[in-house]
């Protein structure tokens, strides 16, 4: 009877701690095999088009079955709005270690500035055909864009603290103000594009700075 128990023991022990394996290697296939999916989704597209990329384009580039890229996604549509949220990723990634730099609130904004238009630009230029339909498909990169607004205007926000409290602004509404700063740099997104804008706003950049702290400084930058 010791024996039996024992027994049933030792087999409970060991299926529970192969399930247990097995759910473990799940768990670390699963987001591996999507991210290859959104990388070979991501080259497709940006060779071909969203338009002209098919869901057995990226099966077969892939070397995953249909069935396989239904678990992740449920359409073409869903794959490009993956990408599309993976892209701008980078660029709150990229943002917030400006935000976290060690340096005066005023430099840290225009540093802000300079790098939220240089990503925007180096990730659609980086993406071939999908530049088009980056800005083409307005309904899904807007999708994308409201969740990293939200981010971009709590950032923003600290920034503009952090003048307001060592004196270096003067703003009555925050909030506004960042609102208004970020909706500035989406509308300059599109120009940014054009190497030569891209130039002149960069020779011109004490102009530009002088300009944006008109409305949040104190005294002359």
């Amino acid at each position: 009877m010791f024996d039996s128990y024992c027994y049933k023991l030792y087999f409970c022990t060991k299926h529970q701690f192969c399930a247990m394996t097995e759910n473990s290697s799940l768990n670390i296939t699963m987001p591996k095999t999507r991210q290859l999916l959104l990388d070979v989704a991501r080259q497709l597209f940006a060779k071909m088009g969203v338009t002209n990329t098919t869901m057995n384009d990226i099966a077969t580039a892939s070397k995953k079955g249909r069935r396989t890229l239904y678990i992740y996604f449920k359409s073409k549509e869903d794959m490009y709005y993956a990408v599309v949220e993976q892209e701008m990723s980078k660029l709150v990634d990229t943002l917030e270690v400006v935000t976290q730099e060690n340096m005066a609130p005023q430099d840290k904004l225009v540093k802000y500035i300079y790098t939220h238009l240089d990503t925007i630009r180096d990730i659609v230029k980086s993406n071939g055909s999908l530049r088009a339909d980056f800005f083409n498909d307005i309904k899904t990169v807007e999708r994308v864009r409201r969740k990293v607004n939200v981010k971009e205007l709590a950032m923003l926000k600290t920034i503009i603290q952090e003048g307001v409290s060592l004196g270096i602004f003067e703003v009555e509404n925050i909030d506004f103000a960042a609102f208004i700063l970020l909706s500035a740099l989406n509308g300059l997104e599109v120009p940014y594009m054009k190497e030569s804008v891209a130039i002149k706003m960069k020779e011109r950049r004490e102009f530009i700075v002088r300009f944006i702290f008109a409305g949040l400084s104190k005294q002359p930058i």
